[in-house]
């Protein structure tokens, strides 16, 4: 990790963060309207609602994101995590999932779910990793959403 840096979100980001989830999203799935408002426009989508991105960066090139998306003061979806896949296996997923919910926390939350697809095996043991459990169904605006988590925060 020593040459993988966290760092905040800017909008020179937004073609690296856009790439970066279009290409796991259409491995596996199709793109949908809801991911497209995401990507194209995270100022409008994520940060302008209060939401959060966070970027891992090696040098100049990012290789990871992971968003929050504010649902109510107290709640907010994790959503929109990837990381290249010639980055793997070095933990980014992990170190960002733990950055991402310090910055839940620091936002106020006290709750983050997010939604996935049974699919995507190695995404879904990262999230129980981190401590999210299976929750509830709930209404969704992704097609492919079969799995749906959540964990709440301590102080």
């Amino acid at each position: 990790m020593s040459s993988y840096k966290i760092i905040r979100y800017k909008d020179e980001h937004q073609s690296a963060f856009a790439a970066l989830n279009y290409a796991w999203i259409e491995k596996f799935f199709e793109v949908e309207e809801e991911d497209k408002k995401a990507l194209n426009n995270p100022r409008k989508k994520i940060l302008g609602p209060g939401g959060s991105i966070l970027l891992v960066a090696k040098g100049d090139e990012i290789v990871g994101t992971c968003a929050l998306i504010k649902a109510d003061d107290e709640t907010y979806e994790l959503a929109k995590m990837a990381v290249d896949p010639s980055h793997q296996g070095h933990g980014l997923g992990y170190k960002l999932g733990v950055a991402i919910l310090e910055e839940a926390k620091n936002l106020g939350a006290k709750k983050v779910f997010l939604e996935s697809n049974s699919k995507l095996g190695p995404a879904l043991h990262l999230y129980r990793k981190l401590g999210f459990k299976d929750s509830q169904s709930k209404d969704t605006p992704y097609e492919r959403c079969n799995v749906q988590m959540e964990m709440l925060l301590s102080k």
